[in-house]
């Protein structure tokens, strides 16, 4: 993969957690101290997820190496899908999350692992490609933190709704991504 391709990638995995930043920032309305640990909690969770989808990609990659650009840019488009389909949704309260209290960590860790199933999905995919998961997932990760925080500083001041266009241009760009994957991979482009 390019450096292009993993920034885009990096973003659009981040735009979910941002998107969660947001609205968690504009309930819980942080310190910068909360929202760079907030942002701790993420950018690791997030940069754990392709590593365990990578690996289990790779343990079927021998079975699909003939249709490995479909399945990663099927599994791209999904996610992407879902990306778009969760931003058009209305915001709900257990978008937002709850109040601060004892169980807030544990509520972050969830929130966190929610947004990140989506880069497990994609380390699937990028285990059929071959790439170079561990410069990827570091990048996805530390995306994801300086997203992260940023957005719950945003939420502070803008609110959830800002948050819904992140994830919507996230799910866009992950399409893109997937057919760019798919058109390379069928000799449809060439570089």
């Amino acid at each position: 993969m390019t450096p292009g391709t993993i920034a885009i990638l990096s973003l659009s995995m981040s735009t979910d957690a941002f998107a969660a930043a947001v609205g968690r920032g504009a309930s819980h309305r942080p310190s910068w101290q909360g929202a760079v640990r907030a942002g701790m909690v993420f950018g690791v969770i997030e940069a754990i997820t392709p590593l365990i989808g990578w690996t289990l990609g790779l343990l079927a990659a021998g079975f699909v190496q003939q249709v490995d650009h479909w399945i990663a840019f099927g599994l791209l488009a999904v996610v992407g899908g879902k990306m778009i389909w969760e931003a058009r949704k209305p915001a709900s309260a257990d978008s937002v999350g709850p109040s601060p209290s004892r169980s807030a960590l544990w509520a972050l860790v969830a929130t966190a692992i929610g947004t990140s199933i989506d880069a497990a999905a994609v380390g699937v995919g990028l285990a059929f490609l071959g790439a170079n998961i561990w410069i990827i997932a570091a990048c996805i990760g530390l995306t994801t933190f300086a997203l992260t925080t940023i957005g719950m500083m945003i939420g502070r001041a803008v609110g959830v709704r800002f948050g819904k266009w992140a994830e919507m241009i996230g799910g866009l760009a992950l399409i893109g991504v997937g057919t760019t994957i798919l058109i390379e991979h069928l000799g449809l482009f060439v570089r």
